[in-house]
Protein backbone atom coordinates (compact mmCIF):
# COMPACT_ATOMS: atom_id res chain seq x y z
CA UNK A 1 0.00 0.00 0.00
CA UNK A 2 0.86 3.58 -0.91
CA UNK A 3 2.29 5.40 1.93
CA UNK A 4 -0.21 7.49 4.26
CA UNK A 5 0.50 10.84 2.23
CA UNK A 6 -1.21 9.46 -0.52
CA UNK A 7 -3.38 6.97 0.96
CA UNK A 8 -4.38 9.81 3.05
CA UNK A 9 -6.17 12.16 0.72
CA UNK A 10 -7.43 9.08 -1.19
CA UNK A 11 -9.47 8.29 1.93
CA UNK A 12 -10.56 11.54 2.30
CA UNK A 13 -11.36 12.27 -1.21
CA UNK A 14 -13.41 8.76 -1.44
CA UNK A 15 -15.16 9.43 2.05
CA UNK A 16 -16.14 12.93 1.12
CA UNK A 17 -17.57 12.39 -2.34
CA UNK A 18 -19.30 9.42 -1.39
CA UNK A 19 -20.88 10.94 1.62
CA UNK A 20 -22.51 13.71 -0.56
CA UNK A 21 -23.65 10.51 -3.67
CA UNK A 22 -24.91 8.60 -0.35
CA UNK A 23 -27.00 11.63 1.29
CA UNK A 24 -29.04 12.35 -2.05
CA UNK A 25 -29.85 8.21 -2.10
CA UNK A 26 -30.75 8.08 1.62
CA UNK A 27 -32.82 11.21 1.23
CA UNK A 28 -35.22 8.83 -1.59
CA UNK A 29 -34.95 5.92 -0.05
CA UNK A 30 -36.07 7.71 3.37
CA UNK A 31 -39.08 9.19 1.17
CA UNK A 32 -40.00 5.13 -0.31
CA UNK A 33 -39.69 3.99 3.73
CA UNK A 34 -42.12 6.37 4.87
CA UNK A 35 -44.51 6.88 2.09
CA UNK A 36 -44.51 2.60 1.64
CA UNK A 37 -42.62 1.29 4.74
CA UNK A 38 -39.09 -0.50 4.86
CA UNK A 39 -39.72 -3.38 3.38
CA UNK A 40 -39.77 -1.76 -0.60
CA UNK A 41 -37.28 0.21 0.57
CA UNK A 42 -34.91 -2.44 1.30
CA UNK A 43 -35.71 -4.59 -1.48
CA UNK A 44 -34.63 -1.97 -4.04
CA UNK A 45 -31.89 -1.34 -2.19
CA UNK A 46 -30.69 -4.42 -1.81
CA UNK A 47 -31.43 -5.08 -5.36
CA UNK A 48 -29.47 -2.19 -6.05
CA UNK A 49 -26.47 -3.40 -4.16
CA UNK A 50 -25.77 -6.54 -5.73
CA UNK A 51 -25.76 -5.36 -9.29
CA UNK A 52 -23.21 -2.92 -8.39
CA UNK A 53 -21.07 -5.75 -6.71
CA UNK A 54 -21.41 -7.21 -10.09
CA UNK A 55 -19.95 -4.60 -11.93
CA UNK A 56 -17.28 -4.32 -9.21
CA UNK A 57 -16.40 -7.68 -9.84
CA UNK A 58 -16.46 -7.61 -13.15
CA UNK A 59 -14.33 -4.77 -13.55
CA UNK A 60 -11.72 -5.90 -11.37
CA UNK A 61 -9.95 -8.31 -14.07
CA UNK A 62 -10.98 -5.47 -16.58
CA UNK A 63 -8.57 -2.91 -14.79
CA UNK A 64 -5.58 -5.46 -14.10
CA UNK A 65 -4.96 -5.77 -17.54
CA UNK A 66 -4.76 -2.67 -18.71
CA UNK A 67 -0.92 -0.85 -18.65
CA UNK A 68 -0.32 1.18 -15.62
CA UNK A 69 0.18 4.62 -18.24
CA UNK A 70 -2.69 4.29 -20.04
CA UNK A 71 -5.05 3.85 -17.04
CA UNK A 72 -3.52 6.52 -15.11
CA UNK A 73 -3.81 8.88 -18.33
CA UNK A 74 -7.78 7.99 -19.02
CA UNK A 75 -8.71 8.24 -15.18
CA UNK A 76 -6.38 11.22 -14.83
CA UNK A 77 -8.34 12.99 -17.61
CA UNK A 78 -11.94 12.06 -16.17
CA UNK A 79 -11.31 12.65 -12.48
CA UNK A 80 -10.03 15.96 -13.71
CA UNK A 81 -13.51 16.79 -15.77
CA UNK A 82 -15.08 15.49 -13.02
CA UNK A 83 -13.67 17.29 -10.04
CA UNK A 84 -13.68 20.37 -12.07
CA UNK A 85 -17.39 20.06 -12.93
CA UNK A 86 -18.75 19.83 -9.40
CA UNK A 87 -16.18 22.66 -8.41
CA UNK A 88 -17.57 24.73 -10.81
CA UNK A 89 -20.94 24.03 -9.57
CA UNK A 90 -19.97 24.21 -6.26
CA UNK A 91 -18.64 27.75 -7.15
CA UNK A 92 -22.00 29.15 -8.64
CA UNK A 93 -23.71 27.96 -6.23
CA UNK A 94 -21.76 29.57 -3.59
CA UNK A 95 -22.38 32.92 -5.48
CA UNK A 96 -26.10 32.10 -5.59
CA UNK A 97 -26.41 31.66 -9.53
CA UNK A 98 -27.42 28.26 -9.05
CA UNK A 99 -29.92 26.87 -6.13
CA UNK A 100 -28.23 24.99 -3.32
CA UNK A 101 -29.66 21.36 -3.27
CA UNK A 102 -32.49 21.00 -0.62
CA UNK A 103 -32.83 17.69 0.82
CA UNK A 104 -36.09 18.82 2.29
CA UNK A 105 -37.93 19.69 -1.01
CA UNK A 106 -36.04 16.65 -2.67
CA UNK A 107 -38.02 14.37 0.36
CA UNK A 108 -41.29 16.39 -0.68
CA UNK A 109 -40.72 15.85 -4.33
CA UNK A 110 -39.66 12.06 -4.40
CA UNK A 111 -43.29 11.54 -1.92
CA UNK A 112 -45.26 13.10 -3.98
CA UNK A 113 -43.91 12.02 -7.34
CA UNK A 114 -44.50 8.17 -5.86
CA UNK A 115 -48.07 9.21 -5.04
CA UNK A 116 -48.73 10.34 -8.90
CA UNK A 117 -47.26 7.73 -10.65
CA UNK A 118 -49.06 5.10 -8.68
CA UNK A 119 -52.47 6.88 -8.90
CA UNK A 120 -51.24 7.25 -13.18
CA UNK A 121 -50.05 3.53 -13.34
CA UNK A 122 -52.92 2.12 -11.40
CA UNK A 123 -50.33 -0.48 -9.67
CA UNK A 124 -48.65 -1.59 -7.13
CA UNK A 125 -47.19 1.50 -4.59
CA UNK A 126 -44.91 -0.81 -3.45
CA UNK A 127 -43.61 -2.39 -6.73
CA UNK A 128 -43.17 1.76 -7.77
CA UNK A 129 -41.71 2.42 -4.29
CA UNK A 130 -39.12 -0.31 -4.59
CA UNK A 131 -38.29 0.47 -8.13
CA UNK A 132 -37.39 3.89 -7.30
CA UNK A 133 -34.99 2.61 -4.59
CA UNK A 134 -33.69 0.94 -6.59
CA UNK A 135 -32.70 3.59 -9.10
CA UNK A 136 -31.68 5.87 -6.64
CA UNK A 137 -29.19 3.97 -5.00
CA UNK A 138 -28.08 2.16 -8.09
CA UNK A 139 -27.35 5.67 -10.19
CA UNK A 140 -25.40 7.30 -7.02
CA UNK A 141 -24.30 3.92 -6.37
CA UNK A 142 -22.21 3.98 -9.64
CA UNK A 143 -20.57 7.50 -9.08
CA UNK A 144 -19.78 6.00 -5.78
CA UNK A 145 -17.78 3.32 -7.54
CA UNK A 146 -16.46 5.19 -10.43
CA UNK A 147 -15.20 8.11 -7.61
CA UNK A 148 -13.63 5.20 -5.89
CA UNK A 149 -11.70 3.46 -9.04
CA UNK A 150 -10.77 6.49 -10.14
CA UNK A 151 -9.04 7.66 -6.82
CA UNK A 152 -7.59 4.61 -6.05
CA UNK A 153 -6.74 2.85 -9.45
CA UNK A 154 -3.04 3.05 -10.53
CA UNK A 155 -1.32 3.23 -7.41
CA UNK A 156 -2.66 0.73 -5.25
CA UNK A 157 -5.15 3.01 -3.55
CA UNK A 158 -8.26 1.07 -4.42
CA UNK A 159 -8.18 -0.10 -0.67
CA UNK A 160 -8.02 3.03 0.82
CA UNK A 161 -10.29 4.72 -1.22
CA UNK A 162 -12.92 1.75 -0.99
CA UNK A 163 -12.55 1.92 3.16
CA UNK A 164 -13.43 6.04 2.66
CA UNK A 165 -16.47 5.13 0.42
CA UNK A 166 -17.61 2.21 3.05
CA UNK A 167 -17.50 4.14 6.04
CA UNK A 168 -19.30 7.19 4.58
CA UNK A 169 -21.98 5.12 3.88
CA UNK A 170 -22.03 3.80 7.44
CA UNK A 171 -21.95 7.61 8.67
CA UNK A 172 -24.78 8.29 6.39
CA UNK A 173 -26.78 5.04 7.17
CA UNK A 174 -25.86 5.62 10.99
CA UNK A 175 -27.00 9.55 11.38
CA UNK A 176 -30.20 8.59 8.76
CA UNK A 177 -31.65 5.73 11.09
CA UNK A 178 -30.94 7.94 14.18
CA UNK A 179 -32.42 10.96 13.25
CA UNK A 180 -34.79 8.94 10.84
CA UNK A 181 -35.83 12.64 8.45
CA UNK A 182 -33.77 13.74 5.47
CA UNK A 183 -30.00 15.26 5.99
CA UNK A 184 -30.98 18.66 5.12
CA UNK A 185 -28.56 20.19 7.57
CA UNK A 186 -25.60 18.73 6.04
CA UNK A 187 -23.25 21.52 4.26
CA UNK A 188 -23.56 19.80 1.24
CA UNK A 189 -22.29 22.56 -0.62
CA UNK A 190 -19.32 23.11 1.04
CA UNK A 191 -18.63 18.88 0.97
CA UNK A 192 -18.79 19.57 -2.97
CA UNK A 193 -16.40 22.59 -3.20
CA UNK A 194 -13.53 20.11 -1.08
CA UNK A 195 -14.36 17.28 -3.26
CA UNK A 196 -13.79 19.32 -6.39
CA UNK A 197 -10.51 20.53 -5.18
CA UNK A 198 -9.17 17.34 -4.37
CA UNK A 199 -10.78 15.18 -7.09
CA UNK A 200 -9.70 17.98 -9.28
CA UNK A 201 -6.01 17.70 -7.72
CA UNK A 202 -6.01 13.99 -8.42
CA UNK A 203 -6.85 14.31 -11.60
CA UNK A 204 -3.64 16.58 -12.34
CA UNK A 205 -1.55 14.55 -10.66
CA UNK A 206 -2.57 10.85 -12.51
CA UNK A 207 -2.68 12.63 -15.58
CA UNK A 208 1.03 13.71 -15.57
CA UNK A 209 1.99 10.43 -13.96
CA UNK A 210 0.38 8.53 -17.28
CA UNK A 211 2.03 10.67 -19.89
CA UNK A 212 5.23 10.12 -17.78
CA UNK A 213 6.24 13.66 -15.61
CA UNK A 214 7.63 13.15 -12.68
CA UNK A 215 6.50 15.46 -9.95
CA UNK A 216 9.18 17.49 -7.93
CA UNK A 217 7.67 16.93 -4.63
CA UNK A 218 6.40 13.58 -5.07
CA UNK A 219 3.12 12.53 -3.53
CA UNK A 220 3.29 15.64 -1.85
CA UNK A 221 2.16 17.51 -5.32
CA UNK A 222 -0.95 16.48 -4.29
CA UNK A 223 -1.01 19.22 -1.77
CA UNK A 224 0.22 22.11 -4.04
CA UNK A 225 -2.60 21.33 -7.09
CA UNK A 226 -5.22 20.78 -4.32
CA UNK A 227 -4.04 24.75 -2.79
CA UNK A 228 -4.53 26.21 -6.68
CA UNK A 229 -7.64 24.60 -6.96
CA UNK A 230 -9.07 25.98 -3.78
CA UNK A 231 -7.62 29.31 -4.26
CA UNK A 232 -9.26 29.11 -7.90
CA UNK A 233 -12.47 28.04 -6.99
CA UNK A 234 -12.61 30.74 -3.92
CA UNK A 235 -11.90 33.21 -6.48
CA UNK A 236 -14.25 32.28 -8.83
CA UNK A 237 -16.98 32.43 -6.96
CA UNK A 238 -16.23 35.55 -5.56
CA UNK A 239 -15.97 36.86 -9.46
CA UNK A 240 -19.77 34.88 -9.90
CA UNK A 241 -20.93 36.83 -6.73
CA UNK A 242 -19.88 40.02 -7.98
CA UNK A 243 -21.58 39.87 -11.62
CA UNK A 244 -24.80 38.82 -10.08
CA UNK A 245 -24.97 41.00 -7.46
CA UNK A 246 -24.57 44.16 -10.63
CA UNK A 247 -26.90 42.15 -12.71
CA UNK A 248 -29.07 42.28 -10.06
CA UNK A 249 -28.90 46.23 -9.46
Amino acid sequence: MSNWSTAAPAIGSAFLASFVEVVEAFTIILAVATLRGWKPAIAGTGAALAVLAAIVVALGPVLDRVPLHVLQLTIGVLLLLFGMGWLRKAALRSAGVIPLHDEDTIFATETAALSAEAARRKTSLDWIAGITAFKAVLLEGLEVVFIVIAVGAGRGLLWPASIGAIAACGAVLLVGAFIHRPLSTVPENSIKFGVGVMLSAFGVYWTGEGLGIVWPAGDLSLLVFAALFLVTGLTAARFARQLAGEAAR
